[in-house]
Order: structure tokens, then C-alpha cells, then sequence
């Protein structure tokens, strides 16, 4: 491994089980040299000391269902897999609090906890993530409405910085929030400021009914006209989801209701919505899941396709719920893509097919930019790198002075991921 005395004997000398990188090991193009494996916070500081002593520019993979979000790293010398960093460490059942690695699934998580009438409430919009992805990535699903983010149920974290350094905050306690700011940097970093070895969240109790309230075959100014009553309605929803596969077709619209009288709840729901909906006790197919870029065919990120992710254009769109009729009516009115994602929240999702013009997602991404002035935010999730050469895919971005100034303090020789993030940070 690159000589006696080189970094990759370096590496081999930690203690970790390292491994040559291979062509599927690419991250968005750019292929690292070594993989690591590492099993515990201690051999992931292991990592990251050898790393800061060569100057190695590090990448840390979960799944990779969300790796190719963001652009692509400007280098990768090591990329740290987190698929042994497995297991879930605490479950405090009576506390309502989980403690889990990064590495372990979303899914075996949520399997764990439902075994004790729990849940980690974050719904994330993609299938055979991990923990650590889900942080990095600052994902979560229709329920955000009712529950928060990953930024509001995570109340601890444990990280090693670049130079190797373990660093923990918040505790095992919800009452415990010590450090909890730490954990709000972490979270949506794309992993530009370290790794994340840990995480503790707090949990909620499994409802104990649920009923989603279906309109399948609405238009979106009837949908946004009804929404805020539905919404600030005593039936408490917790997610109300949008599904308009075609700017020229109906859309859909699905509200979920929780908890107790959860079928009287769902009932007046429907009444606000009139009689074309109907009451069920299960979700549409498209509940929870990215739009898909074009029918038939998977959505852009639905196949991961190792760790390059999916190869179509995904935009998220982050506003207020007043701003959204402008939008249906305006840019979203001129184009092909797919939206889906929270009326509720304000929080929309477009897709578009891989082979769409560049330009055309250019001037799209810009018209909506527009439409919202300061009102929000559209980012750019993924794209082929025709498009990303045209479009900055996070845009302007008020704080950007301020995260400089964090990406220094936390990776002063840029070796985290380097220019994935916002700004080329």
C-alpha cells in the first residue's frame, strides 16, 4: 500500500481494516485510494490522525443512498464506510431515548423500536439509509409537520473531528441538552465539518391508530385553497402531502391523521376536503417518497446505484405556505417535473429526467429563484454534471460568511469532503 512508509501504511498500521478503493467505491465521479472499515469511535480517530499526518482528504459513506447529493468532492483519498459501525448501543425505553451508531439502517432501527411500541419519528423519503446518512443528509419525511426534524429529535451526538479528535454533546436524557448546538451543525453538513460516530434522539410512542384522508384527483388551486383549514383544524394532522406528477394532470393529496379517535379525526378531515376524498387505512404508493422524474421509471434517487446515487435532477424547494400558489402558478405551471412533498410545511421536491437540457433546468432553477425572492430556498440535490456546471446548485445563501468561518474552526486545511457543500465549502 503506496510503500513502507507511506499513508496507506500508515493506514494498515491503525489498526482498521483498510482496503483498496475500486471503481464502485466512487463518490460522485472522484474515486478514493483506500477504504476504511472502521468498528468503533476509537478506530475512526485512528483514521482521521493518520489522514491529518498525510494531508488525505476524507469522504464518509453510509449506504449511499444520499452520496451523490451536493457536489462533487474537489478530492477523496480515504473513504470511511460506516457499515460496521452497526449496532444500536442504548434503547432507554422507559426514557424514550435511543442511542445508535451511524452506520446501522434506518430501517432495522425503526424494526428494533417497534418491537417496544417506539419510533424515531423522521420518516426519511428514501429506502436502505443509515443514521449517519440521514444526519448528514438533514432528512425527514411527512411527519417533520408534527414531530421536527433530525435537528429537533436529535439531543445527542458523538464526532471525531479532522485531526482525530473525539468530541461529545448533549446526553441520553431529553432534559439534557448540553452540547445540543453541536449536533444542529452536524446535522445537514453533508460531512464537511467531521464524522459522525454516534447519535442519540428522542423517541415517540408508536400511535395507536392511523388514517390517511385521500383526494386522488384534485387541481393544485383547489388543494391550496382548502390546506390551511385542514391544517389549523382540531383534527391535528400530522402531514399533508402532495403528489402532482404532471403539470398538464390531477394531482393528489393525502393528509394523515394519528393517535387517538384517529378514524373520527381522518372523517372530519374528509369533510374539509369534500367528497371526492375518501378515508383509508393505509398511504398511497407515492406517500413519503421522492417524485419520479417521469412516468414509467424509478425516481432519481429510488436505485442508488453504489455510491454515486441516482442520475437525474432532484430540486428541493424550502418556502413559506403563503408563497405556494405563486409557484403552482407560475414556474411550476411552465414545466414537465414531477413535484411532491409537504403543503403542510412548504417543503417541495422536483424531479426531472437525467437527460432533461441543462439550460432548461438552469433557467428553471432561476425562475423559481425568482419567484420566491427571499421567501425561501431552492437547492439543487443532485444533478448530472452538465447541469451542475450551469446552475450553483445551493444558490445565494445569507450565512455563507458565518459557515466559512465554522468549516475553519472545525477542518482548517479543508480535508472533510472538501467543496461538497454550500459556497464550496
Amino acid at each position: 500500500m503506496n510503500g513502507a512508509t507511506g499513508p496507506g501504511a500508515a493506514l494498515a498500521a491503525a489498526g482498521v481494516t483498510i482496503r483498496p478503493a475500486g471503481p464502485d467505491d466512487a463518490v460522485a465521479g472522484v474515486t478514493p485510494r483506500w477504504v476504511a472499515l472502521p468498528e468503533t469511535t476509537r478506530e475512526i480517530a485512528a483514521v482521521m490522525r493518520v489522514s491529518a499526518a498525510h494531508d488525505l482528504a476524507v469522504v464518509v459513506a453510509g449506504a449511499g443512498t444520499t452520496l451523490h447529493w451536493g457536489r462533487p468532492p474537489e478530492r477523496c483519498d480515504v473513504l470511511i464506510d460506516t457499515c460496521r459501525l452497526n449496532e444500536i448501543l442504548e434503547h432507554e425505553a422507559g426514557d424514550l431515548v435511543v442511542r445508535v451508531q451511524a452506520g446501522v439502517p434506518v430501517e432495522t432501527l425503526a424494526e428494533a423500536l417497534a418491537a417496544k411500541g417506539q419510533e424515531l419519528a423522521l420518516d426519511p423519503p428514501l429506502e436502505g439509509g443509515t443514521v449517519g446518512g440521514l444526519l448528514a443528509a438533514g432528512l425527514a419525511g411527512p411527519r417533520a409537520l408534527r414531530y421536527g426534524t433530525a435537528r429537533d429529535l436529535l439531543i445527542g451526538i458523538t464526532i471525531v473531528l479532522a485531526d482525530g479528535t473525539i468530541a461529545k454533546a448533549g446526553g441520553k436524557v431529553v432534559k439534557n441538552v448540553a452540547g445540543y448546538d453541536l449536533g444542529k451543525l452536524f446535522t445537514g453538513s453533508y460531512g464537511t465539518l467531521g464524522v459522525i460516530a454516534d447519535a442519540t434522539f428522542r423517541l415517540h410512542p408508536l400511535p395507536a391508530a392511523r388514517a390517511w384522508v385521500v383526494w386522488p384527483d384534485a387541481a393544485p388551486d383547489e388543494v391550496l385553497a382548502v390546506v390551511p383549514a385542514v391544517t389549523a383544524s382540531q383534527a391535528e394532522p400530522s402531514a399533508v402531502e402532495l403528489d402532482r406528477p404532471a403539470p398538464d394532470g390531477p394531482c393528489a393529496v393525502a393528509v394523515l391523521v394519528e393517535g387517538a379517535a384517529a378514524a373520527e379525526r381522518a372523517q372530519a378531515v374528509r369533510d374539509l376536503l369534500g367528497e371526492k376524498a375518501r378515508v383509508a387505512d393505509k398511504p398511497p404508493r407515492w406517500w413519503g417518497r421522492l417524485p419520479e422524474p417521469g412516468r414509467p421509471g424509478p425516481g432519481p434517487s429510488s436505485e442508488p446505484g453504489g455510491r454515486s446515487g441516482g442520475d437525474g435532477v432532484l430540486v428541493e424547494i424550502r418556502t413559506v405556505p403563503s408563497r405556494l400558489p405563486g409557484l403552482f402558478a407560475g414556474a411550476l405551471a411552465r414545466t414537465d417535473a414531477a413535484v411532491r412533498g409537504s403543503l403542510a410545511s412548504a417543503v417541495l421536491r422536483m424531479a426531472l429526467p437525467a437527460e432533461t437540457d441543462p439550460a432548461a433546468v438552469a433557467a428553471l432553477v432561476s425562475a423559481l429563484r425568482a419567484d420566491l425572492a427571499d421567501a425561501g430556498r431552492v437547492v439543487v440535490l443532485s444533478a448530472p454534471e452538465p447541469v451542475v456546471r450551469r446552475v450553483d446548485p445551493w444558490g445565494h445563501v445569507g450565512g455563507l460568511a458565518l459557515m466559512r468561518r465554522i468549516k475553519d474552526r472545525f477542518d482548517p486545511d479543508r480535508r472533510m469532503s472538501p467543496g461538497r457543500f454550500v459556497g464550496g465549502i
